[in-house]
């Protein structure tokens, strides 16, 4: 994606290259010819990392997202919840993907409010002795979604978003927890 790399990326980048290259050079004016690729192959694996912890941190601090005006409507009949907001790009530079992320816990089982047979869930050796009705009964209280809900975000501008996930019938005084990723 060509919004990925913002200035700073692409000097980070080429930094990180001349360094390689004068690695190498230095490298081959070396006399003991047995030392040349390791010292290569050595500077190639630490600029590397080097590279790849940079180019995180500029990351966080190049592209930045805040949401607004997030609310969640439970649709009944299809047993679904729908979240709306908007999303916001406050920083400098154009992001290519924002993606939301939502986690609905079932907060009767860290209350205690749900029954042992809730947590339970044979796998491995415990699900092969299981029997049919066993293995229905065994219900997630975690549900986890991620949404895509913007691309091509320029700074400064703003976007409205609707996603809907299922609502699973069984879940009592939910907890929903969100997240937004800029890439």
């Amino acid at each position: 994606m060509m919004t990925y790399f913002t200035i700073w990326h692409y000097l980070v980048a080429a930094v990180i290259v001349l360094l390689f290259l004068l690695v190498v050079i230095i490298a081959m004016q070396n006399g003991n010819k047995k030392l040349r690729f390791s010292m290569i192959f050595s500077a190639f694996i630490s600029l590397l990392l080097v590279g790849g912890f940079l180019m995180m941190a500029l990351d966080k601090y190049t592209k930045k997202v805040e949401i607004t005006s997030l609310s969640n409507k439970r649709i009944l009949s299809l047993e679904q919840i729908q979240y709306s907001g908007i999303v916001k790009n406050v920083g400098n530079y154009t992001i290519g993907n924002v993606e939301l992320e939502i986690k609905l816990v079932n907060k009767g089982h860290v209350t205690g409010n749900v029954k042992g047979g809730n947590f339970y869930n044979p796998s491995g050796f415990g699900d092969f002795f299981a029997t049919a009705t066993q293995k229905k009964k065994s219900k997630p209280q975690t549900l986890l979604m991620t949404f895509s809900i913007a691309k091509n975000l320029k700074a400064g501008r703003s976007k409205r978003f609707k996603v809907t996930m299922p609502y699973p019938g069984y879940f009592r005084s939910t907890a929903d927890f969100t997240r937004v990723f800029a890439h």
